[in-house]
């Protein structure tokens, strides 16, 4: 069993540094749970604080029904991983294993079993008697990974463990470290500031900034149904539009105003509203960019632009488009798009409504 449970933690670098401020999280018994947000925003700190690297100033950490804050770090029975992997230059992977099984006692034939089994899972049986030196990036983390998978742990901390390889190897890795955790059904807390690495690992993540959780759920509620608006600007790419004017309203319905442009809310946003704000009310709206059609044919629910960018990607063209000097980005399907895009060619947006989000521009809560 594994279910981690954080309350209340606290962490006060100094009197004026709040690195991590009143979270709490569960994680569940074999979840792959990934501490998700930018640089400075306490999920490292938060790791090192589980790991028993860092004394929290106040709150506690359980694991399945044992509060283990107060523990040394080896007697947590946590593993992990670190960014630099740690390989202990001067000695080959069969003692770097070793090494990792040096605390437990076992017996000689159960730790020469374990070395085996490790090296056969990490696809790593003929380089048992290299150094790290001698071995690719990608081989260096598999070794690091199997060193922390070999004491079969309760729980298993990753610290960006991919940020030092390629992207072409950061993407075959990370499928290697999910069928991995499945397999072995460890709970998992990994740490990383990059949100396409968070959507294709992650059971749960949670999204930090400032030391405070700002959301926790599923990649997909993340990215669908992201409650503040730093949370739907930090996730997804390209990033979401964002635009700041006023909800106004008229003879001929709800507008949203900006300064440089004007849409037509269609009835079913408005529906969404709890209360629809008073008219002149300033709210930021938000859109994907794969939620706009761009198109040649202008009607009610239309924004007039000019293309500023094309960006050809595979089957699929990002295009920048400029509303009077504010830049929005779509993700259009060629086979989709009804015509050739040009610079400065003179065309119209059109929102998917059903996918537009609205903000409060004081306090960047969500309103729809």
């Amino acid at each position: 069993m594994g279910r981690l449970r954080l309350e209340n933690l606290d962490l006060w670098y100094t009197q004026t540094v709040h690195a991590v401020d009143d979270v709490n999280l569960i994680i569940e018994d074999g979840e792959f749970c990934v501490l998700l947000g930018p640089s400075g925003c306490g999920k490292t700190s938060t790791l090192r604080m589980i790991a028993g690297f860092i004394t929290p100033s106040s709150g506690s950490i359980w694991l399945d029904d044992q509060r283990i804050d107060p523990l040394y770090p080896g007697d947590r029975n946590i593993s992990m991983v670190f960014q630099s992997y740690a390989l202990y230059p001067n000695r080959t992977i069969s003692q770097q294993f070793k090494f990792a099984l040096k605390k437990l006692n076992l017996p000689k034939d159960e730790v020469q079993k374990r070395i085996d089994d490790t090296a056969q899972f990490m696809h790593l049986e003929e380089y048992l008697d290299q150094y790290p030196a001698a071995l690719s990036s990608g081989q260096r983390q598999r070794v690091g990974v199997g060193r922390a998978l070999i004491r079969q742990p309760r729980l298993f901390l990753m610290d960006e463990p991919l940020s030092q390889l390629d992207a072409r190897l950061r993407v075959e890795t990370r499928g290697t470290l999910r069928h991995l955790q499945k397999e072995l059904d460890i709970t998992t807390v990994y740490v990383t500031h990059d949100q396409l690495e968070a959507q294709g690992v992650a059971d749960k993540i949670v999204v930090m900034d400032r030391g405070r959780i700002l959301q926790v759920g599923s990649p997909r509620e993340i990215y669908e149904n992201p409650s503040t608006l730093f949370v739907a600007g930090f996730i997804g790419t390209p990033s979401m539009n964002f635009a700041t004017g006023n909800l106004e309203k008229t003879e001929s319905g709800w507008y949203f105003q900006h300064p440089e442009f004007q849409l037509k809310l269609q009835p079913q946003v408005l529906d969404r509203f709890e209360r629809i704000p008073e008219p002149g009310s300033e709210i930021v709206i938000g859109i994907r960019p794969e939620h706009i059609q761009t198109t040649m044919e202008k009607n009610d629910y239309t924004v007039p632009t000019k293309i500023y960018m094309v960006e050809p990607q595979s089957n699929e063209l990002i295009l920048d488009v400029s509303l009077n000097g504010l830049i929005f980005k779509t993700r259009q399907d060629k086979r989709e798009l009804g015509f050739r895009p040009k610079l400065e060619q003179d065309v119209y947006i059109m929102p998917n409504q059903d996918k537009l989000l609205i903000f409060d521009e004081q306090t960047e809560a969500r309103l729809v």
